[in-house]
């Protein structure tokens, strides 16, 4: 079997994806979620003509002329406004954020007024009419949309969505992603392993790959290359409504890859397998009844660089966003040799340099070591059949942070 371009990979991977179905949140749990319906005004804001500062509310003809000097016949606050009227020559000491009485129609800012006596200021500015007044709707009118569909609910959306009324919000849902470790080799974190096993690692970060992503989590921990207990493993995240069940390990041709065995056994609709990639070549994705599955390779690096290629972009379609990878221009800090027939994704560092970003490749790039992807802020593409090149030369790079 031929091996899959990436951009084909993913394009197969993402084919047919809708955001999930809307489901209603509080506002204090909406953070970051996708809005599915638009959002709109349940009042006016600000509700009347707000003074914009503190001072004193007056009728711009009284202060054509300074000096002149007013009776201050009450005061405004925020919630406790004047109930009567300005007239001719009078003021009502007034404070950001309460509303204008009638009959005022400006406002003296309290830098301009002196107290000359109990009860009377005097205007040593003048101030045009409407000076300092924020007009009732001047942010938004009862009935207006306030926020689209598919807008990322941030810190500014949140507020709004508050102001205009809004106690909850109809969200795009938020994709389950239930995640399954295989290997016979592999123990939890905590563990000493035996003479032929390993610290299992894969998990941590996929889910933490996920979860920043906005993706709900099911870790279904570690399961031995066992037939029957993969089995159940998968349909316990079936069960559970899994959008998207990844697998660690076990999608290679080995004889103890036993998951793309499975799969098949239960009626996986197999979309691809195996990609022209390095690191990541055995990477499997179908549909499962009613879930989507990835298989990642085992090798940990490996398995990371796929959930940042094709992970990332999948949660991001279920839930509702979109997604486009970070890939920059800079050039090449050190020479690389040909490539083969596969796209490389090289762990490399990229800094700022006297021309631009400057990448530099490590120079061991086994996948096994985590120790480099840590410590690596970017991925080099290197292109199927790509000559070598040389330190200096151009080159483009996937950013990871």
């Amino acid at each position: 079997m031929a091996l899959l371009p990436v951009d084909e990979a993913l394009e197969r991977i993402l084919e047919g994806v809708e955001p999930l179905a809307a489901e209603k949140v509080p506002l204090n749990s909406a953070a970051g979620r996708i809005l599915a319906a638009p959002v709109e005004a349940r009042c006016t804001q600000p509700p009347f003509d707000a003074s914009a500062m503190d001072g004193y509310a007056v009728r711009a003809t009284d202060v054509a002329t300074v000096p002149a000097q007013l009776t201050v016949i009450g005061e405004s606050a925020a919630g406790r406004r004047f109930s009567g009227t300005v007239g001719h020559g009078e003021a009502v000491r007034i404070f950001t954020g309460a509303p204008v009485p009638p009959g005022a129609d400006t406002i003296l800012i309290q830098e301009n007024a002196r107290l000359v006596a109990e009860g009377r200021i005097e205007a040593v500015e003048t101030v045009a009419e409407g000076c300092h007044i924020r007009r009732a709707g001047l942010d938004f009118f009862d009935g207006a949309t306030v926020l689209d569909v598919g807008r990322s609910l941030d810190p500014p959306a949140l507020s709004l969505a508050a102001a205009a009324g809004h106690p909850e919000l109809a969200v795009v849902g938020r994709p389950l992603v239930a995640i399954i470790a295989t290997g016979d080799e592999l123990v939890p974190p905590g563990t000493t392993p035996g003479p032929d096993q390993i610290v299992a690692s894969n998990s941590f970060g996929i889910a933490a790959l996920a979860g920043q992503d906005g993706a709900d989590i099911l870790n279904l921990g570690i399961v031995p290359d066992d037939r029957a207990m993969i089995a159940d493993a998968l349909s316990r995240a079936l069960s559970a409504d899994a959008d998207l069940i990844v697998t660690l390990g076990g999608v290679s041709v080995g004889a103890h890859d036993l998951v793309r065995e499975v799969l098949t056994a239960q009626g996986l609709e197999l979309a691809f397998w195996r990609i022209a990639m390095r690191p990541g070549k055995p990477l499997i994705f179908g549909r499962l009844q009613g879930s989507r599955v990835l298989g990642l390779p085992g090798n940990p690096v490996s398995s990371l660089v796929c959930a940042h290629l094709f992970l990332r972009p999948l949660i991001a379609a279920l839930s509702g966003r979109s997604f486009a990878p970070d890939l920059r221009a800079a050039e090449l800090a050190a020479p690389m040799k040909a490539n083969d027939e596969r796209r490389d994704y090289v762990r490399a560092r990229a800094e700022n340099g006297p021309r631009g970003l400057v990448a530099t490749p490590f120079t061991v790039q086994d996948s096994s070591m985590l120790t480099t992807l840590a410590d690596a802020n970017a991925l080099i593409l290197r292109e199927p059949g790509a000559c070598a090149s040389e330190a200096g030369e151009p080159c483009q790079v996937l950013m990871l942070r």
